[in-house]
């Protein structure tokens, strides 16, 4: 492990996810951290130069539609078999006092 992992590091990181790690756990926790690490540094060692920069690994494109002028969203036929409507809304029962 090329990584060493302080004491201070594993409480600061605890604090920051709101754990309460017991004496194993925070080997654990340092073994894991100090792996990803050394990932990260095996990753560090493979030549981008010729990679383009991106922010997602498959390319983005718009999904909305276009806006198109239709008959309405049929409220008006929806409020028609409501058992009571008022103002363009359902009545319903209250549902809280």
């Amino acid at each position: 492990m090329a990584n060493d992992i302080s004491n201070e590091t594993i409480d600061y990181v605890a604090i920051l996810a709101r754990l309460e790690l017991t004496g194993q756990e925070r080997e654990e926790a340092r073994q894991d951290m100090s792996r990803m690490l050394d990932y990260i540094d095996k990753l560090n060692e493979l030549d981008t130069s010729g990679v383009e920069p991106m922010s997602h690994a498959f390319p983005l494109q718009n999904v909305f539609r276009e806006d198109e002028v239709t008959e309405g969203d049929g409220s008006v036929e929806t409020l028609q078999n409501a058992p009571e409507a008022r103002e363009d809304m359902f009545v319903v029962p209250r549902t809280f006092d």
